[in-house]
């Protein structure tokens, strides 16, 4: 049986989005189609609003539909403290802690050698002049706990301290409620090394 070329077209669109494989894509397509036209074309005002709308914080690079974005311009939040995050879903994540009362700054990815990504493609240039004397007391760097994530951590780190700035990581090891047994040997030598007095 052949489909109708827009639904097609539907599948094969929804399929290039990420997680998103063929069956997942005819799912949702026919979703689409039993929707009501209303459904439909708040879906499609949704998608249309978010490539006009939505673009990166000229400060932080996190998304934003104005500039400086929320947390930038919020001047309750600690300026002096920056959190180096690899995109912006990380400050989404750090955000839903309400553990964190400080700024942020994007690096819209991480090194990764293999794939050609050097420093000169991350944002980097942008931190280094975020951070004028005396204005920045600490770097939290908050990349990903991959070898990719550490390899920028390292990077950082190397290129923070002589500017006489605070650099720390985030630390990192067995999550809350799982039992030790469980845990590999990085994330056991990281919860380790990551230990704090009590």
């Amino acid at each position: 049986m052949t489909q109708p070329e827009p639904l097609t077209r539907l599948i094969e669109q929804l399929q290039r989005l990420p997680g998103i494989g063929r069956k997942s894509a005819q799912r949702l397509a026919f979703h689409v189609l039993k929707s009501s036209r209303d459904d439909a074309e708040r879906l499609a005002d949704a998608l249309r609003d978010v490539k006009d709308k939505v673009g990166y914080c000229s400060t932080c690079n996190n998304v934003t539909d104005v500039d400086p974005c929320p947390i930038c311009a919020d001047d309750t939040r600690d300026a002096t403290v920056i959190c180096v995050v690899e995109e912006p879903t990380n400050v989404l994540a750090i955000e839903r802690s309400r553990d964190f009362n400080g700024r942020y700054h994007v690096l819209m990815g991480a090194l990764s050698p293999l794939q050609g990504i050097g420093p000169d493609d991350l944002r980097i240039k942008g931190l280094l002049t975020r951070l004028e004397p005396g204005t920045t007391s600490e770097v939290i760097l908050a990349t990903n706990p991959n070898v990719e994530g550490e390899a920028t951590a390292i990077y950082l780190a190397r290129l923070l301290k002589p500017l006489g700035v605070r650099v720390t990581r985030i630390a990192m090891g067995v999550p809350v409620g799982s039992d030790l047994e469980y845990a590999d040997d990085v994330t056991m030598h990281k919860a380790i090394e990551g230990r704090r007095e009590v």
